[in-house]
């Protein structure tokens, strides 16, 4: 049964944002580009991703949008956002559908897939050298700044996750717009599986950036595995402190993404040991804190 409510609301703005707009496609013509839906690429939070192929040769993803208790809110956020934003790490929306009850949005295809393949897969025969996984982390910090400082409206992200990050062929890093949710993605890049070796009897229990951060506190060796040289090392180090300024559970003690940015371009030495994070089994060290402006 069709809502005529949100079909109103939904169409009042798209005529209002006309200038902004992707081409609007029917539901006939997704079901027809995804092959009516065999190929699944993944699941997220407000639909899933489907691939398909436009009539002109180009492969895209296809989210289908669940359904909605908003008079259409979620889809006008989401569209309304994407039509706003153009930057290299920012995934390009190519087109949209809102069909009756349907809804689609239409993204570029990234055929790399998500970087959680690559940092999290025991069994992927591809590892990430420690020079693409700083560069994808600069890529994504400058994504975040361009969407909280660069764009006529700011936008928050709320969903940034490796599951979310697609790196291009060159390992530069894409991610598509709903919202933004946290800043603890380079943890996450420095301590996947087969990354890092964690030299304790039980790793099962350890908190890992209190583990890290003793490591860094005491500028102890890393325990990184891959890094092939001193200027890795000093990539890896830079990625670790930066981390932990953003995961500081004191939103005020939190570099924005434009000293997140500049904290990683910079140098290593000019950057300070910030707070040990407040989930840490272990109290902090404040005289080797400061607070970055």
């Amino acid at each position: 049964m069709l809502r005529t409510g949100e079909n109103k609301n939904i169409e009042v703005f798209l005529k209002d944002h006309e200038f902004l707009a992707p081409k609007r496609y029917r539901y006939s013509y997704i079901k027809n580009i995804t092959n009516s839906f065999r190929v699944k690429l993944g699941k997220g939070g407000y639909g899933d991703v489907y691939k398909g192929k436009l009539l002109d040769g180009r492969h895209v993803a296809v989210k289908i949008l669940k359904k909605s208790k908003s008079n259409g809110e979620d889809f006008i956020n989401e569209d309304a956002s994407i039509s706003r934003t153009s930057h290299v790490n920012i995934l390009s929306l190519l087109g949209f559908c809102i069909d009756g009850r349907h809804r689609a949005l239409i993204y570029e295809f990234m055929p790399n897939g998500s970087l959680e393949k690559f940092i999290f897969q025991e069994k992927t025969g591809r590892r990430l050298e420690w020079k693409k996984l700083y560069r994808i982390a600069i890529g994504i910090a400058r994504g975040l700044e361009y969407l909280h400082c660069g764009c006529n409206t700011r936008i928050l992200h709320f969903d940034i996750k490796p599951h979310n990050i697609l790196p291009d062929d060159e390992f530069f890093p894409r991610y598509p717009i709903p919202a933004w949710r946290d800043r603890v993605m380079d943890t996450k890049m420095v301590g996947g599986r087969k990354s890092v070796n964690v030299d304790v009897d039980r790793t099962s229990e350890v908190y890992f950036p209190d583990w890290i951060y003793g490591r860094v506190e005491l500028d102890e060796e890393l325990g990184l595995e891959g890094v092939r040289d001193e200027d890795e090392q000093e990539k890896a180090r830079k990625m670790i402190i930066v981390s932990l300024w953003c995961i500081q559970t004191d939103p005020s003690t939190r570099p924005s993404m434009s000293r997140v940015v500049e904290m990683l371009e910079g140098s290593t030495e000019s950057l300070i040991i910030p707070p040990r994070p407040f989930l840490s089994s272990s109290s902090s060290s404040p005289s080797r804190a400061a607070k970055l402006g």
